[in-house]
């Protein structure tokens, strides 16, 4: 696994938790978490979660104390190791751990913890997030800090691990979550579902689905493509998500081989604002099916994620261009092979709306206020263009697949990203420089002339 470890306190000292700087509060250090096995069991009707997480992890330094991200839920029970610790703390939303013994620096351990409660999404300068109730059902958002309304964890986007997600609910209700289902057993009016991601995922992209849907089953080639929905979307959704394989076969030969096992999209029966990309799984709301079609360009956005965002992740959120600048090109790259806009169309349009907009955007460190700003968004995909006028076609291509497939089910940093591009650049000096400006300054560059010529 690639990755940029958080600092943390040292040994014996309670000074503040590491994490990171645009989500304060969030964030643990002191340890790299291995894996989460999730027990859990949600009543629907009474929007009661009862849970029990198993968290094995690796600590970084010697720990005489260390903490956990947990928030609106009633911890009932903690063990480390097997043994009681010598107390725990649960706070503010951290959930503080002072073991029995200290824990050595590179030693494993496990920490088991029972809780329960009425799970909530909690207020953030980006709406609410994490786990939230539907008309009927659950939808959990977590990006970028909300894991912590459903399960104890380490909630920051440099901390990947591999996940067992286990739930029972109510029969009637179709779940899905991370990874692939190992199991389904239903007793009585309960049925139990087991999921297993092993590819390491960040907190962010893990989530739970819980719904009345139907399953359909839409490819199995290239990848397997299933969605889950209500009965009323069917016919609507075959036709806005219809060119959904041509998009993957597209991106599987534009960035390299899909990175999980397979791809499933969730429809809610409420609307959503917008749509959100899980590792594996995409969300979208009853409002973004139509019948015509009018969501695809989002269509093509989630599903780009599961390269840009669920499979390389960025090691702190300060790179979310990473993220969302090549997502947002993605659906430029789209529209020009399904014959629509092409590329060069779609920056120059993109390039013409910006100019008018506020030049107070850096986007290789935007600030939390401006982490999901939709310049942000464009001004990342029009760069990946510039860059891929001065490299080539050729060029340009082949340094998203080494990307991707370097960097795989790994953490990066925009720093990776310039390095990894100035071998691929008969000129690194032009490249490191075109980084420059589109990257660190805030007023927007004009475009070059190619970019301007190409329409």
């Amino acid at each position: 696994m690639v990755s940029r470890a958080p600092k943390s306190d040292v040994k014996g000292q309670p000074g503040a938790d590491s994490g990171d700087p645009y989500v304060p509060g969030h964030g643990n250090g002191g340890y790299q978490v291995e894996s989460y096995e999730l027990d859990l069991d949600y009543r629907v009707n009474s929007n009661r979660l009862t849970g029990k997480a198993t968290i094995t992890a690796v600590a970084t330094h010697a720990l005489s104390r260390f903490s956990l991200d947990l928030t609106g839920l009633r911890v009932s029970k903690v063990a480390v190791n097997g043994r009681r610790p010598g107390r725990y703390a649960h706070r503010n939303g951290k959930l503080y751990i002072w073991p029995a013994t200290d824990i050595a620096d590179g030693a494993e351990f496990t920490v088991d913890v029972q809780y329960a409660g009425n799970p909530a999404p909690v207020d953030s300068p980006w709406g609410e997030l994490g786990w939230e109730e539907l008309t009927e059902g659950v939808i959990v958002a977590s990006q970028p800090c909300g894991a912590a309304t459903w399960f104890p964890c380490n909630d920051h986007p440099g901390d990947k691990a591999h996940y067992r997600i286990t739930i029972s609910t109510d029969s009637p209700y179709q779940v899905v979550a991370n990874g692939r289902l190992v199991s389904r057993r239903t007793k009585a009016s309960r049925t139990s579902w087991v999921f297993d991601q092993a590819a390491p995922m960040a907190t962010y992209l893990a989530t739970v689905q819980i719904g009345r849907y139907d399953v359909l089953e839409l490819a199995s080639s290239p990848v397997t493509i299933r969605a889950v929905l209500p009965a009323s979307q069917v016919r609507d959704f075959r036709s806005d998500f219809g060119r959904q394989q041509d998009m993957m076969k597209l991106f599987s030969r534009l960035f390299g081989p899909y990175p999980f096992g397979g791809y499933t999209v969730v429809v809610t029966d409420d609307p959503l604002e917008i749509p959100l990309e899980a590792q594996g799984i995409s969300v979208f709301g009853s409002n973004h099916v139509d019948g015509k079609r009018g969501a695809e360009r989002l269509v093509a956005h989630e599903l780009a994620h599961q390269w840009f965002g669920n499979s390389l992740t960025p090691s702190t959120w300060q790179d979310i261009w990473l993220n969302e600048g090549f997502a947002c090109y993605a659906e430029w790259l789209w529209s020009e092979d399904s014959g629509g806009l092409t590329a060069a169309q779609q920056v120059s349009k993109a390039h013409s709306r910006l100019r008018g907009l506020d030049q107070d955007l850096v986007l290789s460190d935007p600030g939390p206020e401006l982490m999901f700003d939709d310049r942000l968004y464009k001004r990342g995909a029009i760069t990946l263009h510039v860059l891929r006028q001065q490299l080539g076609d050729d060029a340009f291509f082949d340094l998203l697949r080494a990307w991707t497939k370097k960097n795989r089910h790994g953490s990066v940093t925009t720093a990776d990203f310039i390095a990894l591009a100035q071998t691929f650049s008969p000129d690194s000096d032009a490249t490191l420089a075109l980084f420059a400006v589109w990257l660190d300054a805030p007023e927007l560059p004009d475009l070059p002339r190619a970019s301007r010529r190409r329409r």
